[in-house]
């Protein structure tokens, strides 16, 4: 089973193209995944993953997503290889998005948070929140 799930804050715009052969659309962008654990007295660290979203995803994702969001991403890792043009052998490592997400509540243009999120194809979902809280451990099933 190959499945990723990452969270992270976008690193630049996703750049759009378009392939040779059948003029398919293709985003492509990096995420800045925090790390889960800090060591003490040092900051923490994050990993840059690079995203790749085919077709409608990658047109959502050229049109929703903006350097600095945070966002959800679920799809593939994928790898690849090539000699580059002075026949050196290269790899590439990147995740294929199948899956595109807000994972922060939307912001109006003086940059405030709104409250609300919204979904894949940028519907607001009233009333959702960030966070989650947790008051009692006695419900807990373990």
């Amino acid at each position: 089973m190959n499945k990723v799930i990452l969270m992270g804050r976008l690193t630049r715009d996703p750049e759009v193209r378009y392939t040779q052969t059948n003029n398919t659309l293709v985003a492509t962008f990096s995420l800045a995944v925090n790390r889960r654990f800090v060591k003490q007295g040092e900051e923490r660290q994050a990993d840059f993953i690079n995203i790749v979203a085919w077709g409608k995803q990658g047109e959502f994702c050229s049109k929703y997503f903006k350097k600095g969001q945070q966002v959800g991403i679920i799809g593939r890792i994928q790898t690849r290889t090539w000699e580059d043009d002075k026949g050196q052998k290269r790899y590439a490592t990147e995740v294929i998005a199948e899956e595109a997400y807000f994972a922060e509540a939307r912001r109006d243009s003086s940059g405030e948070s709104t409250g609300n999120f919204e979904n894949t194809f940028g519907a607001e979902v009233a009333g959702a929140s960030s966070e989650f809280e947790l008051t009692s451990n006695d419900d807990l099933p373990f």
